[in-house]
C-alpha cells in the first residue's frame, strides 16, 4: 500500500467513525422528558432533569415537589433516557442506586411497565415526570423545553 492510498484508507474511517457518533448522538435525541398536560412546569434544563432521576433532587428551585417515573429496568428507552440525559450507562445507574440505597440516602423512582403506563402515570399527575419517545406524545402529555 503506498502513502497516497493509506491517507485514503485512514480519512475513509475518519468519516466513517464521524458518522457512526453523529448517528449515535441523533439516536439519543429520540427520548424526550415530558410532563402532564394539567402541569405548570414548562422547562427543566437536562442537569434538573437527570438530578431528579438519580435522586439528587426531589423538588424544584420554587419549593415544588416533582415525582420522577422511570421505564423498567432494561427497557431500551430508559438506557437511551439515562444516557443522553445523565451520561450514564446501565451498569452506572445500577451502582448509583445501589449506594443510595445502601446508606439509607434514597430509594430509585417508580418504574412503568410500559411506555402506554408511564404516560397514563404522567398525565394522571400534574406533579409527575417521566420521558418517552416523541411520537408517543399526545394531548395528555407536553414535553418538556430545555433552556
Amino acid at each position: 500500500m503506498n502513502r497516497r492510498d493509506r491517507k485514503l484508507s485512514c480519512l475513509t474511517m475518519m468519516t466513517t467513525g464521524l458518522a457512526l457518533s453523529l448517528s449515535c448522538a441523533a439516536a439519543m435525541a429520540d427520548v424526550v422528558a415530558v410532563v402532564s398536560a394539567k402541569s405548570p412546569l414548562t422547562e427543566l434544563s437536562r442537569n434538573q432533569i437527570a438530578n431528579l432521576f438519580l435522586g439528587n433532587a426531589s423538588m424544584l428551585v420554587n419549593g415544588e415537589p416533582v415525582i420522577p417515573i422511570d421505564m423498567a429496568v432494561g427497557t431500551p428507552l430508559r438506557d437511551e433516557f439515562y444516557a443522553s440525559y445523565a451520561a450514564k450507562s446501565p451498569a452506572q445507574i445500577r451502582a448509583h442506586w445501589s449506594k443510595l440505597i445502601f446508606t439509607g440516602r434514597g430509594q430509585p423512582p417508580k418504574e412503568a411497565a410500559s411506555s402506554s403506563d408511564l404516560k397514563k402515570m404522567i398525565a394522571d399527575n400534574p406533579r409527575a415526570i417521566g420521558y418517552l419517545d416523541p411520537g408517543r406524545i399526545d394531548a395528555s402529555v407536553r414535553a418538556l423545553l430545555s433552556p
